[in-house]
Formats: C-alpha cells, sequence, structure tokens
C-alpha cells in the first residue's frame, strides 16, 4: 500500500467519521432538542421584573403587581429556632423564580440539560394530538420537575432563613417516566379520588368563572378542580383529550404537575402568615401562589401570567413548529418570609 492510498484511507475514515458524527447529531436533534437555558440564558430569558412587587413590613415596593388574597400583611413577626428560642423579625414578601418544568414527548429527554437523553425506552412515547377533536385525538407528554432557586444560585436577596424548602442549586425533584399514575387516568383516579365529587357537567360548567377570573385577575381558589381558562386539573394525569393548542396543554398539564405534588407533599405552601416560618404541607393546590413564564422555544421576559390565563394573552408565538414544540416553563412562588 502506497503512502497516497493511506492517506486517502485516512482522509476518507475522517471524512466518513464526521459525516456519521454529524447524521448521528441530526437524528438526536430531530426527537430531543436542548433549549440552551443553562448558561447565559438564565440571565438573558428571565422576566426579572416578575420578582416584583416585594414587599417589606407590610409595605408594598415597585409597583402593584399580583400577589395572593392570603399574602402575609403584618408587619412584624416571630420564628422559633431550631433550639425552641423565639426570633423577632420583619416580614418580607416576593415572587422567587423557584421551579422548572419541561414537556416532552420522547421519554427521558431533558431540553433543559442541554437535550441528554435518560435511558427510557419509547413505550409511553408522547403526542401533540392532530386537533382534530376526535375520541382517538390525545395529547400526552412526560415532565421533568427541576428546583431552580435562582436568587439562591445568583446570591440575591436570598437568606437562609427564607429559604422554605432549603434547595441552594439546581437539582431534579421529579421525573414522570417512573410515576405510573402519570400514564394511566385509573391509575391517576385511585390515588386522588376526589376527582369523583367535580366529574360532573355541573362542575365543569362552574370553571368558566374562574377562566373569567384567572384572564382579568387571579384564579378562584375555591375551585381546586379547575385550571380557568386551560381546562380541569382531574384526572391527574398527563394525558388530555383533544388539542386546542401546545401552549394551552402544555400550560394544563404544569397545573397538574403542580397539584399531583402537592398532594404528594412534594410541593409545600410558602404564602400566608401560617407559612412565615418555614413551608407548610398543603394537599391542595394553592393556585394564586404561582405564577409562570416561558423560557423555551420562546421566552416571556416582560410579564408572567397566572394559573388559568387565557393563552390569548400571552401564549401566541410561544412555540416553533418541529424544532420548539417540548416547552419549558419557570414557576414563580409568592414567598411570605419572617427575616431575622
Amino acid at each position: 500500500m502506497t503512502k497516497r492510498t493511506i492517506r486517502r484511507s485516512i482522509l476518507g475514515g475522517l471524512v466518513a467519521g464526521i459525516i456519521g458524527m454529524w447524521s448521528g447529531q441530526a437524528i438526536a436533534a430531530a426527537g430531543c432538542y436542548s433549549s440552551g437555558f443553562i448558561g447565559p440564558k438564565m440571565i438573558t430569558d428571565v422576566c426579572w421584573n416578575c420578582v416584583l412587587p416585594i414587599r417589606i413590613a407590610g409595605v408594598p415596593m415597585g409597583g402593584d403587581g399580583y400577589y395572593p388574597e392570603d399574602a402575609a400583611k403584618n408587619p412584624l413577626c416571630i420564628c422559633k429556632d431550631g433550639a425552641g428560642l423565639p426570633h423577632p423579625g420583619v416580614t418580607t414578601s416576593m415572587w422567587e423564580p423557584a421551579r422548572l418544568v419541561e414537556f416532552q414527548r420522547v421519554p427521558g429527554c431533558s431540553s433543559i440539560l442541554n437535550g441528554v437523553r435518560f435511558p427510557f425506552n419509547r413505550t409511553f412515547q408522547g403526542s401533540h394530538g392532530n386537533a382534530e377533536h376526535g375520541g382517538g385525538d390525545k395529547t400526552f407528554m412526560h415532565y421533568h420537575y427541576f428546583a431552580f432557586p435562582l436568587l439562591a444560585i445568583l446570591n440575591l436577596f436570598v437568606k437562609q432563613s427564607c429559604n422554605p424548602d432549603g434547595y441552594l442549586d439546581m437539582d431534579m425533584m421529579y421525573m414522570s417516566e417512573i410515576d405510573p399514575t402519570w400514564n394511566n387516568d385509573d391509575m391517576a383516579f385511585f390515588a386522588n379520588p376526589e376527582a369523583a365529587a367535580v366529574a360532573n357537567p355541573i362542575a365543569t360548567t362552574a370553571c368558566a368563572a374562574d377562566a373569567i377570573a384567572s384572564t382579568t385577575g387571579r384564579p378562584i381558589k375555591e375551585m381546586f378542580w379547575c385550571a380557568g381558562s386551560w381546562g380541569t386539573l382531574y384526572p391527574l394525569s398527563g394525558n388530555k383529550v383533544g388539542n386546542w393548542s401546545i401552549v394551552n396543554d402544555t400550560s394544563l398539564l404544569t397545573a397538574r404537575v403542580l397539584a399531583a405534588l402537592h398532594r404528594r407533599g412534594l410541593a409545600w405552601k410558602t404564602s400566608g402568615k401560617k407559612a412565615m416560618c418555614e413551608g407548610k404541607i398543603h394537599p391542595t393546590l394553592p393556585k394564586q401562589q404561582y405564577k409562570f413564564t416561558s423560557v423555551y422555544p420562546r421566552p416571556e421576559t416582560k410579564s408572567a401570567h397566572v394559573m388559568g390565563e387565557s393563552t390569548m394573552k400571552w401564549g401566541l408565538g410561544r412555540k416553533i413548529p418541529a424544532v420548539g414544540e417540548d416547552l419549558v416553563y419557570m414557576i414563580w412562588r409568592w414567598n411570605d418570609c419572617c427575616n431575622y
């Protein structure tokens, strides 16, 4: 074999390897896209105005924005430390970016983690439906739920005493691929039997009032089975019959995720006078405690939306056909804290 032949063989192998790597990346990208959020987008794609209003000693600062009806209003407070000693403090309340949730059609895919694939098979492959609203038309997506205390990560305006759950960095908290109730409506019902009490036309029709309230102000906290204009919460699974829009469907699934995690004690109530010293277990979804922003593929950087708020107000153009249909949302949580 001549030197020229050897050089050609090596060059051909390199070209074939490059083409193979490119093809492999293209195939992976076809089913699992990277959001690119971990990096500079953690600063540029965040709605920093959404931290407002901040209330210190009961006095609002930074505008007259939305906050829960049961938010703490007392200027002073007292909490006990681990030894049972009382500490006086000042009430400090604000919206904090606390969680990320991503929805994926490909099991194990994580857009937040730059397109990483976890080793799950495609037995429960997701689908967006086809918008025909037929009996077989169904949306199903997996989710991954991340702790994302952005203010603590950046060491901004957060004391340890005002951290209700102790998370200081990003961490994956839940994966729907290992949850049998997420892909099975019957199992979801037995895990949440209260769904039987609201599984009737009267309760469903009553959600129209919550839809109007959510779009014009704040959701009605007493209507625990409604997610405003997004639909009804139950069953607490990843299945949704019909396909109104990808943005609407993933918003409803976000509400279901929070409702299921609250029911299991994995999400806590952080708003209100009783939660000022530590987060409290709250088995029903405190709808007014949360607001949301889209971070991928088209971020909301100017304002946030409340639970159930019509996607006609905030959701237009939030997806990109083919390459940006697995959405990621940031979950903002109202935190009432006794700052001592």
